[in-house]
């Protein structure tokens, strides 16, 4: 996806899976790769430059990582490893305005010590960006809790850019205290994000991530412990676990409609099932987000959420264009994304529309091209917002 080639697969039940990549030979592409200007280019009137120390042990992508920076009108500092790094900032007198660090490091220290450890030395909160291709919970809560910005790898240069400009903006601007944040929240500038989360671990690790993107955040271990605090009034967004202990995630969205809150809810859990996504969206989520949670679209679905929220005109857009999209299936394609969505496997699809399976795969194949998602989750939230008032 990241270099526009074309990903297959095929699969037998039983007996296993072969997945194809789509390369094209380097003569038909060579004309036509766009290719980066290696030397330093004049930087966008509306971009921040800054100080930029570069950690990273792998010499190509260092240098790749040095090239663009530069030809973004950075100045950069690179090293291999940490004990390196921490020599040149020590040497050269450096205090970077924002740090890239890999996860994994050589010499038994990763990015999040080294981290530590210059925060420590210049007696100063450097912002630190980890680079890491390493996605599970205990990595990304540690990274969290650190305080740091997390980027997968292989990043992607729009996205290294958004994430570097953000940092450099908000290291810039003079934090804001607590009870001003709560202030402005309440005017409705910033919305605050309510976490419901049995996992006083994940708990902090989301409130840390939250409140590094700006976001004011208030927690709670169950969901009586937040219906017991509720106040509406505010301009704000619910993420909520789907299995808690006494009241469900399902539960307590159950409750707030019957209460008559319109609060847009965003549910996570462990689990990729469709069925269950199909179910949180009924219950009145906007959204469902899987474990492992990744900033960039933790974010980008709670600004969503409070877009829609805030704007009822953008919400009925949405579902104009959910429901063009929709439209333009078959009805055969439609009974099978009904079917697909319900948590039928599409052997069994083809047992009760008495297709072979084949044919089933590749209607599946269209309805994704179709409506343009790219998982069955998203697939879920398009089809419920094509026909909001379904019943299950």
């Amino acid at each position: 996806a990241l270099l526009g080639h074309r990903v297959a697969v095929r699969s037998v039940p039983g007996r296993g899976s072969v997945f194809s990549i789509e390369v094209a030979l380097a003569g038909e592409e060579a004309a036509t790769l766009p290719v980066r200007p290696a030397m330093p280019a004049v930087p966008d009137a509306h971009q921040r430059a800054g100080a930029i120390l570069v950690v990273e042990d792998d010499p190509d992508a260092r240098e790749l990582l040095v090239q663009v920076l530069k030809g973004d009108g950075h100045q950069v500092w690179a090293a291999a490893d940490v004990p390196s790094a921490l020599e040149l900032v020590a040497k050269e007198g450096i205090r970077p305005d924002l740090v890239l660090a890999d996860y994994n490091m050589p010499k038994d220290m990763n990015g999040l010590q080294f981290a530590a450890r210059l925060r420590a030395q210049q007696k100063r909160p450097v912002p630190v960006a980890i680079l890491t291709g390493d996605i599970s919970s205990a990595t990304l809560r540690d990274i969290a809790q650190q305080h740091c910005v997390q980027l997968n790898k292989p990043v992607k240069l729009t996205e290294l850019t958004a994430v570097i400009q953000r940092m450099l903006a908000a290291a810039a601007t003079p934090p804001q205290p607590a009870a001003t944040a709560r202030a402005s929240s309440a005017a409705g500038r910033v919305g605050v994000v309510y976490v419901v989360e049995d996992d006083a671990q994940v708990r902090a690790g989301m409130r840390n991530l939250l409140e590094a993107h700006g976001r004011p955040v208030e927690d709670f271990p169950t969901g009586e412990a937040f219906l017991a605090a509720y106040r509406p009034g505010r301009e704000e967004c619910l993420l909520i676990d789907a299995y808690l202990p006494g009241m469900s995630g399902f539960d307590l969205l159950r409750r707030l409609d019957e209460a008559g809150h319109r609060l847009p809810s965003i549910m996570i859990t462990g689990s990729s099932d469709v069925p269950m996504a199909v179910r949180a969206m009924k219950a009145g989520a906007v959204d469902f987000i899987e474990k492992p949670v990744g900033a960039p679209g933790l974010i980008a679905s709670i600004d969503r959420a409070l877009e829609q929220a805030r704007d009822l005109g953008k919400l009925t857009a949405w579902r104009d264009t959910a429901a063009r999209q929709v439209a333009g299936l078959t009805a055969r394609q439609r009974q099978i994304m009904q079917m697909v969505l319900a948590g039928h496997p599409s052997k069994n699809i083809a047992a009760d529309l008495g297709l072979s399976q084949r044919t089933v795969e590749n209607h599946r194949a269209a309805i994704m091209k179709k409506t343009g998602v790219t998982s069955l989750p998203a697939l879920a939230r398009l089809a419920l917002a094509a026909a909001p008032g379904e019943s299950e």
